[in-house]
């Protein structure tokens, strides 16, 4: 079967403002990502930066409040009906504050990726990942991208750029690296995502 005109059905999943998400908004519409389309935006507070890109694109949006159902599991299972009639293909996790439970893994089995703001595998398990790098001295941190799995902070490891720490830098100065190698390390990795997939067909 003919690839040429088919393109992956990309949803992201944001629980902040949602910068990377957004970022990555800018470069879809700039026609950075050719064989991708971006679906969906599930998005959990407001305001919020990505949905509000989104809607700009005409890309649906869902917000979506885990505090309105009574568990984590039963919030994913909402989250698995709305992807699975979206017709998602692969799940971008951008700045998305909960572990997903097996349940949504096995619908979506290695097709859920996130961003990490360390090189793995160090400082994992954290929200806290650029401070904890500037506590501990490190020169160089940076970012990773994974395929996740059931352990939190593991799985696949699909693109890393390391960031330089230079003495002086505290988190202000730090993170504003993060956000300019962040936008640079998603594209790159749904480009991975892109010819891995249309290859496997």
């Amino acid at each position: 079967m003919s690839t040429e005109n088919k393109k992956i059905n990309w949803a992201i999943l944001v629980t902040g403002w949602g910068r990377n998400a957004k970022d990555i908004l800018d470069a879809y519409e700039q026609g950075v990502l050719k064989k991708s389309t971006i679906k969906l935006v599930i998005y959990e507070s407001k305001p919020c930066g990505a949905a509000e890109k989104a809607a700009e694109l005409g890309i649906e949006t869902l917000l979506l409040k885990k505090t309105d159902f009574p568990d984590l599991i039963t919030y994913q299972k909402e989250l698995i009906k709305e992807l699975k009639n979206k017709g998602i293909d692969y799940i971008f996790m951008l700045n998305y504050k909960y572990v997903i439970k097996q349940e949504m893994l096995r619908a979506f089995p290695n097709k859920i990726l996130n961003i990490h703001p360390s090189l793995f595998p160090s400082f994992l398990g954290t929200k806290t990942a650029i401070q904890d790098a500037i506590a501990y001295g490190v020169k160089v941190t940076g970012v990773t991208t994974h395929i996740i799995d059931d352990k939190l902070d593991e799985g696949i490891i699909l693109a890393q750029k390391a960031i330089k720490v230079n003495d002086d830098d505290d988190f202000d100065s730090l993170y504003p690296k993060f956000v300019k190698n962040g936008k640079k390390i998603i594209v790159k990795t749904i480009k991975i995502i892109e010819k891995r997939h249309f290859i496997s067909l």
